[in-house]
């Protein structure tokens, strides 16, 4: 058949599928071009070619330098991704960017970080050597490889600790972190820097990924600063002033929030928690009884909103405790939360629940900004809410309470062996199997005294109604360590500066405004449908529009939109563990 006779939509086909394959190596050839753009392997002048490197070379040193050797991989897929060419010159000329990796290295201890740690390789030298070379291209041309692979295998070592942290959560026990990975490709942010690729993320300025962090860092210099002048004076430990009281105190008081000397008149006022000059760390000899009131007394209820503390102006007890951490003790805290920010994603999604586990915080964040927080309760020391992320998927309404199998041996067993009816006064009910086939089993039918976790093949469970240990509503996020979020009974808790009153699962306290958001756009799922539902007393699963994800994290320390630091108690001890690994 030849083209005259061909068939109209034949023509259109071929002609389209010739479009597509010239399409497709166009944009295959357009990535190879950057890379020979930015850094082209080939470029000439009279020292002739640019050198090459080989998989071979990349694999050798980085495994003759201990210190590269767990870096191995990106160095393979950086050179692999361009052919093997180099990355660090061009046209036999270092590229800019060098000196700022090294002098960005130099710097490192401004994010917590030790500079000797990635100054494993001579680069004055190497570099001193390359220019000594210019005349002898073999030379030249192994240098140039040498200082190549070196600097590629220093940023890599440089950024795997910036981006994503220097202790590798999930390789050590004793930190509990199981928070959604972050999982930045390090060659790729290479390519970023060096210009061969775009990318929305700050690599190609050597800056971290969040705000968060940033806001850290800058707090850490405030402190750094505070520690070289001295640090902050200490209060005495039988400290104790309510407003209106005088005593020799307050003047240290007023260096320790307002700055200032000890023994000086009142200065204007500095944001509390923010380092100030201090002139000395003890009390004053002959410190006169000043009185204790207005201006310091903000000061203290800011410094104690700060710290996680009920706000009444009066110092002493956890107050106390507080205003006396040593500089150094809360310079570590903040390193220590910089850290925890270079595990987190290097994006967040525009919607999702954040709950500060420290902070006894829920907070709702909405196309990025967050539109409402509120308390929340948080598993007891001995039963700590676990620090991981997951998908909200359920809202239940009039929920069952399943007991646990260490409630049923430790209390209820005893009582059900003199009495099986003994649930009917706590409004509880033994089922066998779950959800709608659930079935009631009459308790005195069971063998109270013969059970045990392997043999026991029921489920006790208290009815939905007002005894409920979960309240009115739940909020399902399947996970395997059967945590959520649900309603109380004991809303009294909510009151509390500290609220560790759980078993491990998170008490919200507006559930009821929780339940209106998360359905706002389910159809026929307003407030009003949601009380009627409550009040049938029959437990309903509501599935949501949208999963949402959800991350339960611990960070002890941070510093607002409007600078000022918070810091909240270690309740986990997880700080401590994590300082092991860090510090040591």
């Amino acid at each position: 058949m030849n083209q005259a006779k061909r068939p109209a939509f034949l023509t259109v086909l071929l002609f389209w599928l010739v479009s597509l394959t010239m399409l497709t190596t166009a944009c295959s050839q357009d990535q190879k071009d950057k890379i020979q753009d930015a850094l082209p392997g080939g470029l000439t002048k009279a020292g002739g070619a640019q050198p090459k490197l080989d998989s071979t070379y990349v694999i050798q040193y980085m495994k003759a330098e201990p210190a590269f050797k767990d870096q191995l991989e990106w160095g393979k897929k950086f050179y692999r991704e361009r052919d093997f060419r180099l990355g660090w010159f061009r046209n036999h000329e270092l590229v800019p960017q060098a000196k700022t990796l090294l002098s960005v290295i130099n710097k490192a201890a401004d994010e917590g970080l030790d500079p000797r740690d990635y100054k494993v390789k001579d680069f004055d030298k190497l570099f001193a050597a390359f220019e000594k070379a210019q005349s002898d291209s073999t030379k030249r041309n192994a240098l140039e490889k040498e200082i190549d692979v070196a600097l590629s295998a220093t940023y890599f070592n440089w950024a795997s600790d910036f981006y994503r942290g220097t202790v590798n959560p999930r390789e050590v026990k004793s930190i509990d972190w199981k928070v959604k990975r972050n999982k930045i490709k390090l060659h790729k942010a290479l390519m970023t820097i060096l210009k061969e690729r775009e990318s929305t993320y700050p690599y190609y300025e050597f800056e971290p990924l969040h705000p968060e962090y940033d806001r850290l860092k800058k707090a850490l210099a405030d402190y750094r600063a505070m520690q070289r002048s001295g640090g902050w004076p200490t209060l005495p430990a039988t400290t104790k002033l309510k407003p209106g009281d005088a005593s020799p105190a307050v003047a240290l008081l007023r260096q320790r929030l307002l700055g200032g000397a000890a023994t000086a008149a009142p200065q204007p006022e500095n944001t509390p928690n923010t380092p100030v000059q201090a002139t000395n760390n003890t009390t004053p000899a002959a410190a006169p009884a000043e009185k204790y009131g207005g201006q310091l007394v903000e000061a203290v209820k800011q410094f104690q909103e700060q710290n996680g503390l009920k706000a009444d102006g009066i110092v002493s007890g956890e107050t106390l405790k507080a205003l006396n951490i040593p500089v150094s003790a809360r310079i570590d805290q903040i390193i220590l939360n910089m850290e925890r920010w270079r595990w987190v994603p290097k994006k967040f999604e525009p919607s999702y629940l954040l709950v500060n586990i420290p902070d006894y915080k829920l907070h709702v964040i909405e196309n990025n900004k967050e539109v409402f927080d509120m308390r929340v309760i948080v598993g007891k020391t001995m039963n700590a809410t676990p620090v991981f992320s997951d998908k909200l998927e359920y809202v239940v309404l009039s929920p069952y309470w399943n007991v646990p199998w260490s409630i049923i041996e430790k209390e209820f067993k005893p009582k059900l062996i003199n009495n099986p009816n003994y649930l009917d006064r706590l409004d509880m009910e033994v089922v066998k199997g779950s959800g709608k086939k659930a079935v009631v089993v009459d308790p005195s039918t069971i063998d109270w005294s013969s059970i045990s976790q392997e043999t026991f093949k029921y489920t006790v469970r208290r009815r939905p109604g007002p005894k409920n240990d979960l309240g009115e509503v739940k909020f399902i996020f399947p996970n395997s360590n059967d945590i959520y979020l649900h309603d109380t009974p004991h809303d009294e808790l909510f009151s509390q500066t500290k609220r560790g009153f759980s078993h491990g699962c998170v008490r919200v306290a507006e559930p009821l405004k929780l339940a209106e958001y998360l359905l706002r756009n389910k159809p026929g799922w307003d407030m009003q449908t949601i009380q009627d539902t409550i009040a049938n007393r029959k437990e309903k699963y509501v599935s949501l529009k949208e999963t949402l994800p959800v991350y339960l994290v611990y960070f002890t320390a941070w510093v607002d939109e409007v600078g000022s630091v918070h810091f909240r108690e270690d309740i986990y001890s997880h700080d401590k563990a994590l300082a092991r690994e860090y510090f040591d």
